[in-house]
């Protein structure tokens, strides 16, 4: 099969439309490739820390990003909504394939992103879209007027809790540390200072409870051995993310919690012609602005390595 593409982009978020752009301005032979063009930001209703915005919402974010790649989209840059299923290395080049089409490429970014953690607790699997949720943006307004929990201690999990309290009648916020070290102090202090907002520490959550939805959430001290049931009319869950990997592994090296392992200096993997960037890679710092930088290095060293052939 022949080369097709000079590289081929997997991923739609923040990093993948960055590193499309500059492949586009680069006129590299590029084939952009996502199940969506989102990000996890998609959700959110007001993101205050995009460099150069003071206050844009998630979705318009995301539809600025990917109207910048189409305004490059020309016979350079195509753009397919595909989810890839598997990446094989071939005689020195790769093959990306989709349940669609297989496409053959020189060199491969990896920019999947990544997806939330799932609660594992007794009962939670059970409430999923019964009370209990993933999403505050997308859920948050039927949950007006209740008491509500938010487990994590994240920016995330701080940003959730702002969002609830317009409409909540309280909110909990449930953390595993005794510290809120994962979260900008200003952003704590600010959440905190609600009259209808308070935080349980160093914790684990025991048991979701509920009929055919939830009712309350049952929380263990890690100190006392304390056990103590919360009533309330919504969880959200906020407690990290996992990288959308799965159809890299055993080709790239990965840590123990599946991100790609890269070089910092220039988003290489362990494998020749590979690159990866954002949230699915092993960097210390998963954020939205840190993900199209990393993209943009990539695209640079990526540049370098294929005009070197």
């Amino acid at each position: 099969m022949p080369i097709q593409y000079d590289l081929i982009i997997i991923g739609g978020g923040p990093a993948g439309t960055a590193a499309g752009v500059y492949a586009a301005r680069k006129r590299l032979k590029t084939l952009l490739i996502a199940k969506e063009f989102v990000g996890q930001s998609a959700v959110s209703e007001d993101i205050q820390n995009w460099i150069g915005t003071i206050s844009i919402s998630g979705a318009d974010l995301s539809s600025s990003l990917k109207k910048h790649v189409e305004a490059y989209a020309d016979d350079v840059l195509e753009m397919r909504e595909e989810r890839v299923e598997k990446l094989e290395p071939q005689n020195g080049a790769f093959v990306v394939i989709t349940k669609k089409a297989s496409y053959t490429t020189r060199a491969v970014l990896i920019a999947t992103g990544s997806h939330p953690r799932k609660l594992e607790a007794k009962g939670a699997d059970v409430f999923e879209h019964k009370g209990l949720t993933y999403c505050a943006s997308c859920d948050g307004p039927l949950f007006a007027g209740q008491d509500l929990a938010v487990i994590g201690g994240g920016n995330a999990a701080f940003e959730t809790s702002s969002q609830l309290l317009a409409y909540a009648k309280s909110v909990t916020l449930i953390h595993r540390s005794a510290d809120f070290n994962r979260a900008d102090k200003i952003t704590v202090d600010k959440v905190l200072s609600h009259p209808n907002m308070r935080a349980v520490k160093n914790v684990e959550i025991a048991e979701v409870k509920g009929e055919k939805f939830v009712t309350s959430i049952v929380y263990r001290d890690k100190a006392t051995g304390t056990t103590t049931e919360l009533p309330i009319g919504g969880i959200f869950i906020e407690i990290g993310q996992l990288p959308n990997t799965e159809f890299s592994k055993g080709i790239v090296a990965m840590n123990e919690h599946n991100h790609v392992i890269i070089d910092a200096r220039t988003q290489k993997t362990s494998v020749p012609g590979i690159w990866a960037a954002g949230d699915c890679t092993d960097v210390l710092y998963h954020q939205n602005n840190i993900a199209v930088g990393d993209a943009v290095r990539a695209l640079e060293d990526i540049y370098l390595a294929i005009k070197a052939k």
